[in-house]
């Protein structure tokens, strides 16, 4: 797939199979926005008659000497599979493949993210029907997303190649994607494997840390999906982050800018770890060389150009190989000491099941050991005795435990308290100026205010009927993965990721809490006696110009337009109240928080959000 200005490439790529059966495919409107999307209908759609598998590949790759032999033989071994034969340095992925290496295996299984689409094998009828999947609910989205949620969709795995034997030429893109810097393989052969043996174990790694956007992460896997942490939050969870902290202190740290090396140190010492749990055997020496070399390249290349990257590549690989070598050793010297599970004294119910199990466990790091519960079931309670405090996030809109029962339920338990996780949207249709917990002692006029007002006093008349202490705590808009996407953030996200403008209406104010903020404020309530009976929390407020500059940093770039204003908006509250009572402040990076939830958007919620938009 290629557009008219590079047919020339194109057609160099399809020279190289000696059998003849590469088709160059123009994108069909070459004029138009650059989107690979528009090129991709067709070219999955040129399958031929005969076929048992197709490949598409972009028009900027290097392709490994004796490719097409290794392909043919990939194919008849896995005809059910999708197979990537690359994935870059700079994704979620990267770190899958960089645990292949490290463990021996020649393939691994994707995780939750946008498939690696450079060069992409598919059986012949699942090409086939890619284009009507794409009419139906491609709806703007990003290429790799859009064959991302069809891959799903049909249940097909994406095995990637371990190393790839396709690697990413260093040209401008004409798709617009030049933004995310210098591109190439994680791990690259420039001579395709004699025998691909694609029958071997095909790891499906369930902790995946990976060097992204500058940051250090892990992806873990849980019952309702793949979580994304800081990495340092995923070792203290391990018993390792002490031995982490230590082994940084004592490393002899080169120059790298600002905060490389930790991140650096944090992601090689977890990947150590996570190796150490799978396999005795050392790496093979040139393997560990070449995904540690392609680390700091990954985790940098939004932010620095290649020619700033290249010299600091030794200096992150050595780091890495140090660093990964130090986890490894921690991950055996712990691995046979005991680590009792926290018992848990805070049941959180209510609202979507994946944020609130994130909630919980988001709780537990801060010291109130929490477990999810979608319903409390007083015949088969959560938690064994009576919970220390109940956490409902609760919504006037949400009629699948309604509040009455939830109530009811935590009577019988015998809560010793109830939080209530209400909004600032109680606010809406308010004076501008900041609003406090004593703001709205009346009946807000604003409807929506209304319904969220109305639990509230539901909670309170329970409080003191039953003598149960009931705090509402009235959170901003929350932003992360599973976050609701009533928002004005997360409305802007989509329209971004699927080619629309954003609608700016000129001196708005917004407000958001991130979603290990409010982890952390809850925390500081219950690590309290029952304090204020109301408590609102943010992380950070914008105008309407900077929130949209933050879609454009974590999401897409995107153009806005001017748009009327609404009815009524939900004005800026202060959050004195709570840092007064319990000394909690914002703390976690709210670029961070917001990154999560685009990319929560765009590739882990296939179920959710295929078709929304198109």
């Amino acid at each position: 797939m290629t557009h008219p200005r590079r047919r020339a490439a194109a057609e160099a790529i399809a020279a190289k199979d000696p059998r003849g059966r590469i088709r160059v495919v123009t994108d069909p409107d070459p004029s138009g926005p650059p989107t690979a999307l528009r090129t991709a209908d067709p070219s999955w759609s040129c399958v031929g008659p005969d076929a048992t598998h197709h490949v598409v590949f972009q028009d900027d790759v290097l392709i490994a000497d004796n490719f097409f032999p290794y392909a043919e033989k990939v194919a008849a071994a896995v005809p059910g599979e999708a197979v990537a034969f690359y994935e870059g340095w700079e994704g979620r992925n990267s770190g899958v493949v960089r645990l292949g290496a490290l463990t021996g295996a020649q393939w691994a299984y994707a995780i939750d993210e946008h498939v690696p689409s450079l060069a992409l094998m598919l059986p012949a009828d699942a090409a086939r029907g890619y284009r009507r999947f794409a009419a139906e609910h491609g709806g703007g989205w990003p290429y790799d997303v859009v064959i991302q949620r069809y891959l799903k969709a049909l249940d097909i795995p994406v095995r990637i190649a371990v190393p790839s034997t396709v690697d990413h030429d260093d040209v401008p893109s004409i798709a617009g994607n030049s933004t995310h810097g210098w591109r190439r393989a994680t791990f690259f052969t420039d001579r395709a494997p004699l025998f691909a043996e694609p029958d071997r174990t095909c790891p499906e790694f369930s902790v995946v840390p990976f060097y992204q956007y500058s940051e250090s992460k892990c992806a873990v896997r849980q019952a309702e999906g793949w979580e994304c942490l800081d990495t340092d939050r995923y070792l203290r969870r391990a018993g390792l982050l002490d031995r982490c902290e230590a082994g940084l202190a004592a490393a002899d740290l080169p120059a790298l800018p600002g905060t490389v090396c930790r991140q650096v140190w944090l992601t090689a010492f977890a990947t150590g770890a996570v190796v150490a749990g799978l396999t005795d055997r050392d790496p093979e020496p040139a393997a560990a060389r070449a995904v540690f070399e392609a680390l700091g390249p990954g985790g940098l290349c939004e932010e620095y150009t290649g020619a700033e990257l290249v010299p600091m590549i030794p200096l992150v690989r050595d780091l890495a190989l140090t660093a990964f070598a130090a986890g490894r050793a921690a991950h055996r010297a712990t691995a046979d000491a005991p680590r009792p599970a926290p018992v848990p004294g805070v049941v959180v119910t209510g609202g979507d099941p994946a944020f609130a199990a994130q909630l919980a466990r988001l709780l537990t790091d801060a010291g109130r050991p929490a477990v999810h519960a979608e319903r409390l079931d007083p015949a088969a309670p959560a938690v064994p005795g009576a919970p220390d405090a109940v956490i409902h996030l609760g919504s006037p809109h949400d009629t699948g435990y309604p509040l009455a029962d939830l109530l009811a339920d935590a009577e019988k338990l015998g809560a010793r308290r109830l939080v209530h996780a209400s909004s600032a949207a109680v606010y809406r249709g308010g004076a501008a100026e900041d609003r406090t917990e004593d703001s709205v002692p009346e009946p807000p006029k604003d409807a929506e205010a209304r319904l969220w007002w109305d639990a509230e006093q539901q909670c309170r008349a329970w409080g003191r009927q039953s003598g149960t202490p009931v705090q509402i705590v009235r959170f901003a808009e929350p932003v992360g993965p599973h976050a609701p996407l009533g928002g004005v953030l997360a409305d802007w996200m989509l329209r971004a990721w699927t080619r629309r403008p954003m609608p700016l209406t000129e001196g708005r104010r917004h407000q958001i809490v991130d979603y290990r903020d409010m982890a952390g404020a809850l925390a500081a309530l219950l690590a309290r006696p029952a304090g204020p009976e109301v408590c609102n929390v943010a992380s950070a407020g914008y105008d309407e110009t900077a929130l949209a500059e933050l879609v454009t940093e974590t999401a897409r770039r995107t153009p806005w337009e001017q748009a009327p204003a609404p009815a009524a908006h939900t004005p800026l509250m202060s959050t004195d109240l709570i840092t007064a009572e319990t000394g909690w402040r914002p703390s976690a990076s709210v670029r961070n928080g917001a990154r999560a939830q685009a990319q929560w958007l765009a590739c882990d919620t296939h179920d959710d959000l295929v078709g929304l938009w198109a």
